[in-house]
């Protein structure tokens, strides 16, 4: 494997925070927020129907992201504000690279939506998997998926230098697989299920939370908006956490879920399939230890650890615990 630097992605960052200072005046008339198609979340209900624009009193702008690592890098830039649903993974590479992100919450957990997929073909499952080596693999470098993808391989002994890393986001390596171009992808949601129509996976969810493998995406944001947005960061995330209590009642099912299918792309039934292997953590669970209270932080580390052991990004910080504000969860709880 050619080694594959995940801060060269990120290459200048550190140049672009003047940007977000810029961003960053605390008199923002308008912002823009990221997000994913075929990632179907409460909040899109709250987004369709104009809630963060009334609450937050500002235009809000959204624009749809491939990956993770392409969010922190639109947040250097400038020309994003918030990032809903990073992957924790890109988020760790950013911060581990100099760039001042800081997570303001929790937004989804999801093992079972978040896996490699074997191609068919090659019958190989869990019982056979050291067959692997040598085989051309698509990966979304610097996402949860690459954290993935290297520690099932750890687990089940491949070296990945051994496999041809190709660096492709979800959508491209849904195709390859396909296409029968890749031995095996990684990926997340709509992918991940158009993936399993030609392969089959390792590891479930279960299996992989049981080797320490979680799977989470977060909200995140330059940490000079935050500090200079703290009134509106509050009511964002207020507003989230609101659309997130309305869809765990059932009864608003039948109302969220058309306006939810339509903004992510998905006909209903597969809107369904998808946000039913989601876990929305509540605000008083989010700041509990067992999420920002402290176990984020030591994941963050063990996540950067693996990174830099597999020769992806070229330190880690001592500590993540400045990644993390919890500011605005703890005024809305």
């Amino acid at each position: 494997m050619k080694t594959t630097k995940l801060t060269a992605l990120l290459a200048g960052t550190a140049l672009a925070l003047s940007a977000q200072m810029a961003a960053a005046d605390g008199h923002a008339e308008e912002i823009t927020v990221a997000y994913f198609l075929e990632w179907p979340m409460p909040f899109q209900f709250a987004k369709v129907e104009g809630m963060y624009d009334e609450a937050l009193g500002v235009k809000v702008n959204w624009r749809s992201f491939d990956s993770g690592v392409a969010m922190s890098a639109a947040m250097a830039s400038g020309d994003v504000h918030i990032s809903v649903s990073q992957g924790l993974p890109p988020f760790v590479v950013a911060t581990s690279g100099g760039q001042d992100l800081q997570i303001v919450d929790v937004a989804v957990s999801y093992a079972d939506n978040d896996n490699c997929v074997v191609a068919e073909a090659l019958e190989i499952d869990a019982s056979s998997a050291s067959e692997l080596a040598g085989k051309k693999v698509a990966v979304p470098l610097g996402t949860a998926a690459h954290y993935g993808y290297l520690k099932q391989m750890e687990h089940f002994g491949v070296d990945p230098a051994s496999m041809e890393i190709v660096n492709m986001n979800p959508p491209e390596g849904a195709a390859a697989i396909a296409q029968g171009a890749v031995d095996m992808a990684c990926g997340w949601g709509g992918s991940l299920r158009r993936m399993k129509e030609h392969g089959n996976v390792l590891l479930t969810g279960d299996e992989k939370t049981a080797l320490g493998i979680l799977v989470f995406d977060v909200t995140s944001a330059p940490a000079s908006f935050v500090a200079e947005n703290s009134e509106m960061m509050a009511k964002f995330l207020k507003v989230t956490a609101d659309a997130n209590a309305m869809w765990a009642d059932e009864a608003n099912h039948a109302k969220m879920l058309p306006v939810i299918a339509k903004d992510a792309g998905m006909d209903e039934d597969a809107t369904m399939e998808t946000i039913s292997t989601f876990t929305f953590p509540t605000v008083e669970e989010q700041l509990g230890e067992g999420w920002l209270g402290g176990n984020a932080q030591t994941f963050m580390k063990g996540v950067a650890d693996v990174f830099v052991a597999a020769g992806s990004i070229d330190g880690a910080l001592d500590t993540y615990e400045n990644a993390v504000n919890t500011d605005g969860l703890m005024a809305i709880k």
